[in-house]
């Protein structure tokens, strides 16, 4: 994705070190299974996000905490190596960094995922705050729900503040209040979390549209439905959207959403057309289940060339 000037994009967010051991099948309760290999990467649904905007062209402003431990250290590295910029990222001595251990199927490339916050349950309000004169100049801010949620409050407050475009993506998902929801310009849960914030179960597209039009009842003005392998919906209600999935062999799963949710910043920060943006955040998404993340982060390929060849019918320059 090419433009004459970066945008400035800032993710709130969790940074976690992955362990990902890969397995000729998940075990069951009880089970042990010989695994093929391990592979040491970077997680954690804020870090994704911020990776991905970065490799899509943004100026990536990450505010995280890190632990003082050799996790912590690789973190760094990792941020250094992507270009972002590194103001807002606290050294904390309270806990252990933040840390994932992922299952991988060989098979099918699903996952299973145990993730221990460590610093990242500390990441709050004061730390978004901090970093309040930089909202002045961004171009969208993005984050998640793997920090405290007066962390998103109050990245969410910045951003109207400053008249900047503020995305949502309620993952993991926990119930929030409507006041959080009011007012959020970019919703972007899956099929499982649009449907715990909507109280309608997704099983066809008019399902996916109901709980749409009750997400935008509760104050939101973009509703964007993820469907996996089947593609994404979009609609402000007066418009809609419907991206279908693009076929590729999964090697990985993990970070796919994160993936999305981090062009699709990228797309929004250029004022691009919403049926461009989701076109381009599903192929971004749809090219990072195609390899593993570590080798991702050693071969720094950029998001933005690639997924502008797998678009293929749409202009994206």
């Amino acid at each position: 994705m090419s433009t004459t000037k970066k945008v400035k994009i800032i993710v709130p967010g969790s940074s976690n070190a992955d362990l990902t051991g890969f397995a000729p099948h998940l075990p069951a309760a009880g089970e042990t299974v010989m695994g093929s290999s391990l592979h040491i990467g970077i997680g954690g649904k804020g870090c994704n996000q911020m990776t991905a905007a970065a490799r899509a062209g943004a100026d990536a402003w990450f505010i995280t905490r890190v632990g003082q431990d050799v996790f912590g250290e690789t973190l760094r590295r990792h941020f250094a190596a992507e270009g972002f910029r590194d103001r807002y990222i606290r050294e904390d001595g309270t806990a252990e960094t933040g840390c994932a251990l992922i299952e991988i199927d060989e098979r099918d490339g699903q996952n299973r995922i145990l993730v221990i916050p460590g610093v990242n349950r500390n990441i709050g309000a004061e730390d978004v705050r901090a970093a309040e004169a930089d909202f002045a100049d961004a171009d969208a801010v993005l984050t998640q729900l793997e920090i405290d949620l007066s962390a998103v409050a109050e990245a969410k407050r910045l951003a109207q503040a400053a008249g900047k475009p503020f995305l949502l993506n309620p993952a993991p998902w926990q119930p929030l209040p409507d006041e959080l929801l009011c007012g959020i310009d970019w919703f972007t849960p899956n099929e499982t979390e649009a449907g715990g914030c909507s109280g309608i179960g997704i099983t066809d597209g008019e399902s996916v549209r109901r709980a749409a039009r009750v997400l935008l009842g509760k104050g939101i003005r973009n509703v964007v439905i993820t469907l996996g392998h089947r593609g994404a919906y979009w609609t402000d209600g007066t418009r809609e959207v419907m991206v279908p999935g693009i076929r590729v062999q999964a090697v990985e799963t993990t970070g796919a959403g994160d993936t999305f949710n981090g062009a699709l910043a990228v797309a929004v920060a250029e004022g691009r057309d919403p049926e461009w943006a989701l076109r381009f955040a599903n192929a971004a998404a749809a090219l990072s289940v195609t390899r593993l993340l570590q080798r991702v982060i050693d071969g720094h390929f950029y998001l933005a060339d690639h997924a502008t060849l797998i678009c293929g019918a749409v202009d994206l320059e």
